[in-house]
């Protein structure tokens, strides 16, 4: 599968708060949650861009006050679940 490489400066690198090793992950995590709260990625390709489980990035869209999509198809589809388990 062919990847895309976006270059980021290294100036612009070195001026983020971050320390230099947790830049390509914070990064991806930044760029799934602005996506993901514009609608231009669903929620399991956005945690999968973040590289987190999905309870990880639920938590994460949680503490950065990022409402999760929910329609009534994932709502009824929990639903079922539900009555399946118990």
């Amino acid at each position: 599968m062919p990847k895309l490489n976006l270059e980021i400066p290294e100036e612009l690198v070195q001026s983020l708060k971050l320390p230099r090793d947790e830049v390509p992950a914070r990064l991806k995590q930044e760029l799934a949650l602005r996506l993901y709260e514009k609608g231009l990625l669903s929620f399991g390709k956005a945690r999968e861009l973040a590289g987190m489980t999905k309870w990880e990035f639920s938590r994460l869209l949680g503490k950065e006050g990022i409402l999760r999509h929910y329609d009534l198809e994932e709502f009824e589809k929990d639903l079922r679940t539900l009555r399946e388990l118990g």
